[in-house]
């Protein structure tokens, strides 16, 4: 379905390079980031109270083409049963090969545009190390040429935004690692996702021609559609659902722990995150290829799981906030994320008052 080592060679070929740096300066930069990663978690722990076993998830500091090769490594594990099911219905097609090939440029290309603009990324597809059975699996991939590339940017202090960085992404580290389940969990939801694609004619067709005009709708202004809402049967719907409420949680978790620590450890906190919320607004033809991508939605996530997880912890603390990570059904629904009462109102309930 998709020829992974031309999906790698076309985007190692079409992505920008890295910020000029001298040999010592990226050495240091690296040196700097693997130091933040490990003061981070102790903040992230201490902040939320989350409790990460002995053995944990690894921290890789990678240049672009090594984000390339992990996120097409998780690609591939991800698509590897709808590749079957896909090889079994073309093993007769003459264009089976053309489509792996095509789909394979299409995926270089589209990660050539996003290995510039990622920091860091926690990969929950990576498996566990054989033979070690506490080691929950996963890897943090924290990107050096983008983090030094956008503390140049912003001019803000590079030691406070390196750490800054580290904060967001160990906060993904330990959510993965302090709750056991989720990793499955969030891994199992996506299997599903895969599993129930529809592999007939007729239904994508359909579902490329009403594809074609809600994308003309969302250009126009008139609806908001990414290329993953256009992939999606009704029966997957309720599954990204789901997905799409424990990434905003994730990703609104992490911007509470971030900003959360504060001052204290990050003297220059409040400009950095001034600065890089006027960076994470869009515009013109890169406003487009985000919408069309996806990548508004996934500021959605950050804004919506942010103001859910905030008005939780005003509500009933970080001991009540931590609840969300008791169990699959205590994570909130997309409903709640909108909603933080829904789920205060079904997880911590108010006695009645007394007639």
């Amino acid at each position: 379905m998709v020829d992974w080592t031309l999906a790698f060679t076309t985007a190692q070929r079409l992505v920008k390079p890295g910020p000029e740096i001298s040999r010592e300066g990226a050495a240091a930069a690296v040196a700097e980031l693997r130091d933040a990663a490990a003061r981070a978690e102790a903040y992230v722990t201490d902040y939320t109270g989350l409790v990460t076993p002995s053995a944990t998830a690894p921290v890789l500091v990678v240049d672009r083409p090594g984000w390339i090769q992990a996120n097409i490594d998780a690609f591939r594990t991800i698509l590897t049963p709808l590749n079957d099911r896909v090889a079994e219905r073309m093993q007769n097609s003459a264009l089976g090969g053309l489509g792996g090939r095509i789909t394979g440029v299409e995926v270089g290309a589209l990660l050539s545009y996003l290995a510039p603009k990622v920091l860091g990324q926690f990969d929950p597809f990576f498996p566990g190390q054989p033979g070690e059975s506490e080691n929950p699996g996963g890897r943090l991939l924290l990107v050096a040429p983008n983090v030094v590339a956008v503390e140049r940017e912003l001019a803000v202090d590079p030691t406070d935004f390196r750490l800054w960085v580290c904060l967001h992404e160990e906060t993904h580290r330990v959510q993965f690692t302090a709750v056991p389940w989720l990793r499955d969990y969030l891994n199992g939801e996506i299997a599903e996702v895969v599993a129930t694609a529809d592999l007939d004619t007729a239904a994508i067709a359909q579902m490329v021609r009403d594809g074609i005009k809600r994308v003309s709708e969302s250009l126009r202004g008139e609806t908001e559609v990414s290329i993953i809402d256009l992939v999606q049967t009704p029966a997957q719907r309720e599954i990204v659902d789901r997905i799409t409420a424990v990434m905003s949680l994730l990703e609104g978790h992490a911007e509470l722990v971030m900003d959360g620590v504060g001052p204290e450890v990050i003297p220059s906190v409040e400009q950095i995150r001034a600065k890089f919320t006027v960076r994470r607004k869009a515009q013109g033809f890169d406003a487009i290829l985000r919408k069309l991508l996806g990548l508004e939605a996934k500021m959605r996530q950050y804004r919506d799981g942010s103001a859910f997880c905030r008005a939780v912890l005003d509500a009933v603390g970080m001991d009540g906030l931590n609840k969300v990570w008791t169990s699959p059904e205590t994570l909130p629904t997309r409903a709640e994320i909108a909603d933080p009462q829904l789920w205060l109102a079904r997880i911590h309930p108010q006695p009645a008052a007394a007639g």
